[in-house]
């Protein structure tokens, strides 16, 4: 059973992010340009200039921060942000989105256009310095995450409803070859959203307007769902003591006032304590 972990609710909730250092999740309202915390019953918040959409965790009190302009180093204590890399900041059409570390210390992100304009993103990959674009022509880049021995990569653009899988070189984390489809959910008519990998290399699916988070076991064979009360799920995380709570954001974009009336905690934060064991968020290597 989901219940409500943060009752802030969210234009456009997205980029959860468990600190495995601070015992912490963050996360994103995109729209209101604004990064989102709580410890215990605190709740916190920054904001900022422009969009934010995903973020990495580098050391104890410092975030590696996706935005519409670039990549930043965020520190938590004192709110000041330093350049890392330029993203599409040239372009005024798109904005971060979808994002992740991997196992070698690499931070994936994908951007898009702020209004979805049709194959305007990209998904990247930065490590070592270098940005280098892996996916063009994006329209919503979404469900980037990693199988834990290291063998693949997943993302998605949404409106494909298809999940993508790519195989990366053991030793640079580079992709390898071309991506084949790992899960086609055009059937179903069901949109993969943000995503996670758990430690049994299950992936979790957030499935925006299907108020659920989707678990498929590494063949792509659907094993079950938690769901939420908010129709727009947009990414999950594992966090908690043991990695084995749920965390899902929600969004109320793209809901009518009626809904939004029906169903208040569109938007909110959720969490389903035992749903899986997760493993641990990346550390970024900078």
């Amino acid at each position: 059973m989901s219940q409500v972990f943060d009752n802030r609710p969210c234009d456009l909730g997205e980029g959860p992010l468990w600190h495995p250092e601070r015992q912490q999740l963050f996360w994103f309202d995109i729209n209101n340009k604004r990064l989102m915390t709580r410890e215990a019953d605190e709740q916190n918040s920054w904001d900022f200039a422009e969009h934010v959409s995903a973020a990495g965790w580098v050391d104890k009190d410092t975030l590696l921060i996706a935005s519409e302009t670039g990549l930043w180093r965020f520190s938590l204590t004192s709110g000041e942000k330093k350049p890392v890399c330029p993203l599409e900041a040239d372009n005024s059409v798109t904005r971060s989105n979808d994002g992740r570390a991997d196992s070698w210390g690499g931070f994936w992100i994908g951007t898009m256009g702020k209004q979805a304009e049709p194959h305007a993103g990209s998904i990247y990959r930065f490590w070592r310095g270098e940005l280098r674009r892996l996916v063009p022509n994006v329209t919503i880049s979404n469900a980037i995450c990693f199988a834990p021995d290291r063998s693949c990569a997943y993302y998605t653009d949404t409106t494909t409803q298809q999940v993508m899988r790519w195989g990366l070189d053991p030793e640079t984390g580079w992709p390898e070859g071309e991506a084949s489809v790992f899960l086609d959910l055009r059937d179903e008519a069901l949109n993969p959203d943000g995503a996670v990998v758990d430690a049994a290399g299950h992936i979790w699916i957030a499935q925006w307007g299907a108020a659920r988070v989707a678990c498929y076991d590494p063949s792509g064979q659907f094993q079950h769902a938690v769901t939420f009360d908010a129709a727009h799920t947009s990414c999950p995380a594992f966090g908690g003591d043991d990695l084995n709570t749920l965390f899902c954001t929600t969004a109320r974009e793209g809901l009518s006032a009626e809904a939004l009336r029906d169903q208040p905690r569109n938007g909110m934060t959720f969490f389903a304590p035992n749903a899986g064991q997760g493993q641990a968020e990346h550390r970024v290597l900078l």
